[in-house]
């Protein structure tokens, strides 16, 4: 058994893994930089597998959960950039992104008990909240490079901007792929639990609005290669309406006590 309390001694050696992988990939020590990357991310999925088998129910009903995911996605995400384009600070974003998450789970622990709402034990629950997780970390980490590019774009040659550009292009068609599956899963799911595939909840209206700004900047960045601040201002949109979609949604007075899903305020 093992509580939430606990979190910190897990995350703490996870976060430490983690910035000394950020710490090799800068001295251009690759493999040490993965196997310490690949231990702090196991760290932190030992502790969601722990709480998994604590509560008896996927972690994934509050907040506080949801954050635990993002936080192990992000980390994800920066190892899975890495091992692609070798883009060795992003390690030190990625686990920075994680860190934030997890230090707002440190000081607000919430309450978690093994009750399940009769609508969330379903087949679709996880592999729905997994890709929405995986998704936001993705994006996030598009985001982070694209402000990179914005601010030193006077420093960086116009060849390595192009690159990183199509990294962070490449992190949006993946994030939003995901973003993607995880709406049609939801659909799916909604059908089975409620009889309909699409209801405008608040929620469900704001996941759509999220994926037609990405759209958006994906329509903008074919068109206009060059201009990136544009590109930026379209991007934090999107990453803006990903947020509302995420948690915003809960405190919006169009959702309180109309939405279905804020069962996870």
């Amino acid at each position: 058994m093992i509580a939430w309390e606990e979190l910190i001694y897990f995350a703490v050696p996870a976060i430490l893994f983690s910035l000394f992988a950020a710490w090799s990939a800068y001295k251009e020590r690759q493999i040490l930089a993965l196997v310490l990357a690949l231990v702090g991310i196991s760290i932190l999925g030992i502790y969601i597998g722990l709480m998994w088998y604590s509560l008896q129910r996927p972690p994934m009903r509050t907040m506080g959960e949801t954050r635990l995911w993002y936080s192990f996605f992000a980390l994800l995400a920066g190892v899975i950039v890495y091992l692609r384009w070798h883009y060795k600070w992003l390690l030190a974003f990625s686990t920075v992104l994680a860190a934030v998450f997890i230090v707002i789970n440190i000081a607000k622990p919430e309450i978690h008990n093994k009750s399940m709402m009769p609508a969330l034990e379903s087949p679709y629950f996880v592999p729905h909240v997994v890709s929405y997780m995986f998704s936001y970390a993705m994006l996030g980490a598009a985001l982070l490079l694209t402000i990179y590019v914005a601010i030193y774009q006077k420093k960086i040659a116009r060849k390595q901007q192009q690159h990183i550009m199509h990294i962070s292009d490449n992190m949006v068609y993946t994030g939003l792929s995901f973003l993607m599956v995880g709406l049609l899963l939801g659909a799916i799911w909604a059908k089975q639990a409620w009889g309909h595939y699409w209801s405008w909840d608040p929620k469900e209206t704001w996941a759509a609005i999220t994926m037609l700004v990405y759209l958006v900047y994906i329509h903008f960045r074919l068109q206009n290669p060059r201009q990136i601040h544009i590109a930026l201002f379209i991007l934090i949109i999107a990453f803006l309406c990903l947020q509302i979609c995420w948690y915003g949604v809960n405190f919006l007075p169009s959702a309180a006590g109309v939405s279905i899903h804020t069962y996870g305020a």
